[in-house]
């Protein structure tokens, strides 16, 4: 079982390939010949379903990120990382009960759209750029650059390579507008939950061998018991030192301190990843409220099961290391690097088998690409180009703007993730960047949502005031842990949004609300069952891995 695939492998890639992106081309050719709206090509208005929604969400958010990313810092510090898993899964249902209502009730399309009828058109449009670039700069840009890493790793491919391919992939299925993403991204995660069980029972089954018996059963009890210490949800300081990737060593504390991943900070990094972010509007505002619940619903079930194949193998990993295994494929330039750990296992999957999760990989990564891409597109076509460039723009000149802004902005990704190289573990130089923006962004939209009073002016402060204090208290506490450190921020920037609401005269007499009432927040009685199975869930795991 080498490093190059077999010629089954690239079948069953192939299939899949064809598959995928004949379905995106034939949709594409299909808009060309009809009039295609803008709110078809960015929402898939009232076209996709309640599976549709929660797999495409999904599909979009697990990505080389997880299977690279999370699986390094499931080697790195164990089953504590689960914790982005399943506290978004809680994240998602307060998403479906209080957030999506009001965006509903509001015909909200996009975030920036929601700052200008709540604030201001200033507010919206800075926000609007400031979501550009770190959409581009980091999220497309991680993407690429993990993708690219784990293709080129099992593939044998150069990286420039992978990351060409990868790019033209995502763009084939961009092209397509929403709906193509929102229907292929069903076919996207039936592959990668196959592909990615493929790899974890192939994980397991070898930690099993290694010690002198077989299956995945054996293999997870085996985990359990001689990688104890990456069992454990709630860390405290100095209980686990972990590879930082550079060849020192760092305190898994730092990453994911104790409490605060479910009582504190954690809460801000899901409400802003899943609750006031493009994701999010894109794929439930083209259905009913009960669809889009529905579809929320579905997404936080499969967000319980994602650490099954996006951790497991990664502590799987860990412990074939302390066996003498992979000595060398886990090192890069002399240095242990945890982000090699899915990669290099599978690279040891049977021919057929390796290509599945070959395909599982792909399929993620393109996913999110054209997830991402279509945030970009759209928010740059409907709040800054048609706003500011072109307001008397049509709806195919809309359409043929949006795919120009897909074209460039995965070409600039292409271009800046080699870059990402530079960084120890990739999933945490995400989660610290966008630590630096989660804080106001939740401000800003919380107090828009819940407090009458905000002013634009305070929300101009807080979009102001996030980086530069996320920036002061990463320098003055440099021991403190980033999710901390972003708790802090966050209450400082509703402070100043506050004080600001309460002595801006001027701005509470122009202040705009949003329509909301009580009845918004009623669910059916078979979402209220889904929705306390999961929380029910969510206790019995913390409960069983303190």
């Amino acid at each position: 079982m080498g490093k190059e695939l077999q010629l089954l492998d690239y079948i069953v890639f192939l299939v899949y390939f064809v598959i995928v992106s004949s379905y995106g081309y034939w949709i594409y050719r299909q808009k060309k010949t009809a009039t295609a709206s803008a709110n078809d090509f960015f929402l898939a208005e009232g076209s996709l379903t309640w599976w549709a929604i929660g797999a495409s969400l999904i599909a979009s958010n697990i990505s080389a990120e997880q299977f690279i990313g999370m699986s390094g810092s499931g080697f790195a510090m164990g089953l504590a990382i689960a914790s982005y898993e399943w506290m978004a899964a809680a994240t998602l249902l307060v998403v479906a009960v209080f957030f999506l209502p009001i965006y509903l009730k509001n015909k909200i399309f996009t975030m920036p759209q929601f700052l200008a009828q709540r604030y201001s058109p200033l507010v919206a449009t800075i926000m609007a750029v400031f979501w550009l670039l770190v959409y581009v700069f980091v999220n497309l840009t991680s993407i690429l650059y993990l993708g690219a890493l784990a293709v080129s790793t099992i593939s044998g491919l150069s990286f420039t390579t992978c990351s060409v391919f990868l790019s033209i992939f995502a763009i084939i299925i961009t092209l397509g507008g929403m709906k193509v993403i929102g229907y292929t991204d069903v076919i996207q995660v039936l592959v990668l939950i196959l592909g990615g069980l493929a790899t974890t029972y192939l994980a397991l089954d070898l930690v099993a061998q290694q010690f002198g018996e077989s299956g995945a059963f054996s293999g997870l009890a085996l985990l359990r018991e001689k990688a104890d210490t990456h069992f454990h949800m709630i860390l405290n300081p100095g209980q686990m030192m972990m590879p930082n990737g550079q060849g020192g060593m760092e305190d898994a504390y730092d990453k994911l301190p104790g409490l605060a991943v479910i009582l504190g900070a954690m809460w801000i990094a899901n409400l802003n990843y899943w609750g006031f972010n493009q994701y999010i509007t894109q794929r439930a505002l083209g259905a009913k409220l009960e669809t889009a619940r529905a579809g929320l619903l579905f997404a936080a079930f499969l967000k319980l099961l994602m650490p099954i194949i996006v951790v497991l193998p990664g502590i799987a990993a860990y412990v074939l290391y302390q066996q003498g295994q992979f000595q060398t494929e886990m090192l890069e330039g002399g240095n242990v690097r945890p982000d090699r750990a899915y990669p290099v296992l599978l690279n040891l999957l049977p021919v057929g088998l390796k290509g599945l999760s070959f395909a599982a990989l792909t399929a993620a990564i393109v996913a999110s690409l054209a997830g991402k891409a279509n945030s970009i597109s759209t928010i740059f076509t409907l709040d800054l180009y048609k706003k500011y460039f072109n307001r008397d723009a049509d709806e195919d000149t809309q359409v043929r703007v949006g795919r120009i802004a897909i074209v460039v902005a995965i070409i600039i990704g292409a271009i800046v993730a080699p870059v990402l190289a530079n960084f120890g573990q990739a999933f945490q130089f995400i989660q610290d960047f966008t630590g630096l923006i989660s804080p106001g962004v939740v401000a800003i939209f919380l107090l828009g949502f819940f407090w009458k009073r905000a002013t634009a002016n305070a929300a101009l402060a807080a979009a102001i005031a996030t980086i530069p204090t996320g920036l002061i208290l990463e320098r003055v506490f440099t021991d403190m842990p980033f999710m901390n450190r972003m708790g802090f921020v966050f209450l400082a920037l509703v402070a100043i949004m506050v004080i600001v609401s309460l002595f801006d005269k001027n701005g509470q007499k122009n202040n705009k609300t949003i329509e909301m009432d009580a009845s918004m927040f009623r669910t059916s009685p078979s979402f209220t069952v889904g929705m306390v199975l999961i929380l029910g869930i969510i206790a019995a795991l913390y409960t069983m891995f303190w």
